[in-house]
């Protein structure tokens, strides 16, 4: 029994509302819809700010532990994935790793980690899985008399020049198989490491054998910080853009997601900076929260953002038929209704006045692919 003198002991330490860690995205390890076990969170009182947590120097600003990155050899069994999604410009995709260090709290791929039976949160950031034999597999394949040559979309699930690749070099072998083989592909990043690639990129873009694009949700350093904490920062990025255009590489810019009240109203300043320093076209794409990313962004959003959380959220559900998340292939990408309008009457009227897509640079020439060394020393092959 309790009264006002002996308040509910339950009461005394309510669960600790979502704090953000350092250079982390997410601010919870949610569980994965697949797991059996089911978990709750519960406050003991040692999760307070300031409390515990540290461990010889190594706890960040919040008491937690620092959460380090671990990264799993994998042998995988296929390389290139194939979808039909009718919005989607690509219909094979390979990506050399499975999570992402950048830690982006809105990447549509978090929820992956879920079959694997681990968390889409801090393990999709913090436990990273290489396929180390990728070049072998994809060499192997585009070598098959079957093998049909189209263009490959290079990272779209997870960056694939995120941190661990500057010694994995994953990336890189795949990108000389595609060199060496004159395959088409194109690629989507936030790092600058791709840069140095370029010995390989920039003669593949001058044989119209490469484009890339560039992801800029934002100008403003201290939202990016939180919002894609491990990956460049959005000075870094158009620098990248430029050193690409000046190699000769067709860039574009990607700004995804749209998060409206977020980064929003940064639109047509990204536009702007992304024109001025070479890119030569541009898409958009609105806030997309599928399955676990919802609760992940939400808790986010409570974090770093408690006095707009209720505002962002309502409008998102706007666009979304009054849902966190519309998956229909119409919707997933732009969303519906008056305030999705305005965004896509924004973003053209922006990319016209800049002459962005204006230029054709969305077909890549197949013509010269080699299809093994085999076929190469077999000239009577070329009859055909």
């Amino acid at each position: 029994m309790t009264d006002s003198h002996h308040p509910d002991p339950d009461a005394w330490y309510p669960v600790a509302p979502p704090t953000a860690r350092k250079g982390r995205g997410a601010v919870t390890n949610l569980q994965g819809r697949y797991e059996v076990d089911q978990r709750e969170a519960f406050d003991d009182g040692w999760q307070q700010a300031g409390v515990g947590g540290e461990r010889d120097g190594e706890g960040d600003e919040t008491g937690e532990p620092r959460l380090r990155t671990e990264v799993f050899e994998e042998r995988a069994k296929s390389i290139l994935t194939r979808n039909q999604s009718p919005d989607i410009p690509f219909n094979v995709s390979l990506n050399p790793y499975r999570g992402c260090e950048h830690g982006c709290i809105y990447c549509f791929a978090r929820p992956t980690h879920s079959y694997l039976g681990l968390s889409p949160g801090l393990d999709f950031e913090s436990r990273i899985y290489a396929k180390v034999n990728a070049a072998e597999l994809l060499a192997r394949e585009i070598a098959k008399p079957s093998y049909e040559p189209e263009p490959i979309a290079l990272g779209v699930n997870t960056d694939a020049w995120q941190p661990v690749e500057r010694e994995m070099r994953i990336t890189r072998r795949v990108v000389e198989v595609l060199a060496e083989r004159q395959h088409p592909f194109a690629a989507i990043t936030k790092s600058s490491l791709i840069e140095r690639d370029l010995d390989l990129l920039a003669p593949m873009a001058a044989r119209q054998q490469f484009m890339a694009a560039i992801t800029i949700t934002t100008l403003d350093a201290d939202i990016a910080r939180t919002l894609e904490p491990r990956a460049a920062t959005p000075a870094r990025r158009l620098r990248t853009i430029r050193t690409l255009a000046e190699a000769g590489v067709p860039v574009g810019v990607s700004i995804a997601p749209v998060i409206p009240f977020v980064t929003e109203p940064d639109m047509e300043r990204v536009l702007e900076a992304c024109a001025e320093a070479g890119a030569t076209s541009a898409s958009y794409i609105v806030l997309r929260l599928p399955w676990e990313v919802a609760p992940l962004f939400q808790d986010w959003l409570a974090a770093h953002f408690p006095q707009r959380a209720e505002r962002v959220m309502s409008r998102v559900r706007d666009m979304r038929g009054g849902k966190d998340y519309e998956s229909a292939f119409s919707q997933r990408m732009k969303g519906t209704g008056l305030w999705a309008d305005l965004l896509k009457q924004r973003f053209h009227n922006a990319a016209r006045r800049l002459g962005l897509n204006e230029r054709r640079h969305g077909i890549l020439d197949m013509s010269a692919f080699v299809q093994s060394k085999a076929v190469r020393e077999k000239p009577q092959l070329d009859l055909f």
